[in-house]
């Protein structure tokens, strides 16, 4: 037996595996709560998300279990979650904004969450993360060493990476390193525009990472990570322009 098809069976692939019941995919939201956050955008994304869970929990289906994860940064990062909830049970708790936007100490506190030791810890097998951030400005600390780090993590590399620049301020050059894809960057500004855009991103994204792609409909031969990972990545650029 291949050492791949063993990585498959026995749950240590971070992309979506064959001959399984019940797969996990957990939704990471890192949210931006800094300062310049406060007012409309951070009451925009408030009412946005607590109308989005619903929709999600509409995605998880009998094969798969949707789970969700929220970290938000600002001069501390914090966890939301402690551990990822189960979507059914998951239930939204109003953000406030302040402080700086320390965003490569967030990378770096992903970072060390995407691991089976960690939050990728689910006894099924997995499909890889779906990675959404939202940010209206510029870090406030170093975040390329971090965002270096990332990439060489397998559960982000081949994760679905989106991200969304909110108001008139983006840093479009770190959203695309941490992506690696411009076409699953969007911006927006406040209002239900931004409301709309958190809700079209958030459900495209869980329905493309909850996806099976494990064989291909042209050679019916087994993919590979980096197949699987394009092709969602692909799809998910193509539908968010």
């Amino acid at each position: 037996m291949s050492t791949g098809r063993k990585a498959r069976m026995f749950g240590e692939d971070p992309l979506d595996a064959a001959g399984v019941s019940r797969k996990s995919l957990v939704m990471f939201f890192m949210i931006d709560t800094s300062g310049s956050m406060k007012g409309t955008k951070m009451g925009e994304l408030n009412t946005a998300m607590e109308e989005l869970i619903p929709e999600i929990r509409r995605i998880g289906a009998a094969d798969t279990e949707v789970k969700i994860a929220v970290l938000t940064f600002s001069s501390d990062v914090n966890w939301i979650t402690q551990q990822p909830v189960p979507v059914e049970e998951f239930e939204w708790s109003r953000l406030r904004a302040d402080g700086e936007t320390n965003m490569g100490a967030a990378f770096a506190e992903l970072n060390n969450k995407l691991s089976r030791s960690a939050f990728m810890n689910a006894p099924s097998l997995s499909y890889a993360p779906v990675i959404f951030l939202m940010t209206d400005g510029y870090p406030s600390d170093d975040y390329r060493q971090q965002i270096d780090a990332l990439k060489n993590n397998s559960w982000f590399r081949y994760g679905l990476k989106t991200a969304l620049a909110i108001g008139n301020d983006p840093n479009d050059e770190m959203l695309e390193l941490f992506t690696g894809d411009k076409d699953t960057i969007m911006h927006t500004s406040t209002g239900n525009e931004l409301a709309g855009a958190i809700k079209t991103i958030a459900v495209t994204s869980a329905q493309i990472g909850s996806r099976s792609m494990t064989l291909s409909a042209y050679t019916g031969m087994e993919t590979t990570e980096n197949d699987v990972y394009s092709a969602k990545q692909n799809q998910l650029g193509q539908q968010l322009q």
